[in-house]
């Protein structure tokens, strides 16, 4: 069970630091509510469950290895950050009522988009490889790699990223209560360009590292 919390404790330690996808969960919490940051934060654990899984197998050292593949995903996500916040600025106001079908869709975007967005970031991929590094050896060896451990792993990183995820929804849709409405569009300007900011130094560390 330690390695579970270990695991647990890694999926924090990977979440917590704010980044676009912290920014976009904050900006889909403020403006579409708690649900739109929770799907958004869930989507990012599951690209965190799935490096997890390719950590514990020792895959994910395999794809560090691949400059061209790192080159690839930094240019498709810097591109898909601008995208994403050229869409935030088009569409700032809070979200009114809308039907459960409508609903329903927005979320799924929201998860897939975070999803594919946390999986074109390099910096998961050696994150991961710098924490499965700094656990016991003992408890990731290759012998030591049974289904039993890859699922603690795996599992630990997903409750331990949903965690961040839940807390960092509940606590913006609470304070969106205390602010006035007018404010929720100038944050949705200010997240949209400090997205557009990420997207392209994330473009410009694909072209010149």
């Amino acid at each position: 069970m330690l390695l579970f919390f270990q695991a647990v404790l890694m999926g924090l330690l990977i979440a917590a630091p704010v980044g676009p996808i912290g920014m976009l969960c904050i900006q889909r919490s403020l403006t579409k509510g708690f649900r739109s940051g929770l799907a958004t934060g869930i989507g990012a654990a599951s690209a965190d469950a799935l490096y997890g899984l390719l950590g514990a197998l020792g895959v994910s050292s395999l794809i560090s290895t691949m400059p061209m593949m790192s080159v690839m995903l930094k240019i498709g996500g810097g591109l898909f950050l601008i995208y994403l916040a050229y869409r935030i600025a088009s569409d700032s106001r809070p979200s009114t009522e809308a039907n459960v079908h409508t609903v329903k869709i927005s979320l799924t975007r929201d998860f897939i988009t975070t999803f594919l967005l946390t999986i074109a970031n390099p910096m998961t991929i050696l994150s991961f490889i710098g924490i499965f590094a700094a656990l016991d050896p003992h408890s990731v060896s290759h012998s030591g790699s049974s289904l039993i451990t890859v699922a603690l792993l795996v599992s630990g990183v997903l409750v331990g990223s949903i965690i961040w995820w839940c807390s960092l929804s509940t606590a913006t849709t609470l304070f969106k209560k205390t602010i006035p409405d007018s404010w929720l569009t100038y944050f949705s300007y200010i997240s949209a360009i400090a997205i557009a900011l990420f997207g392209i130094v994330q473009l410009i560390s694909a072209v010149y590292c």
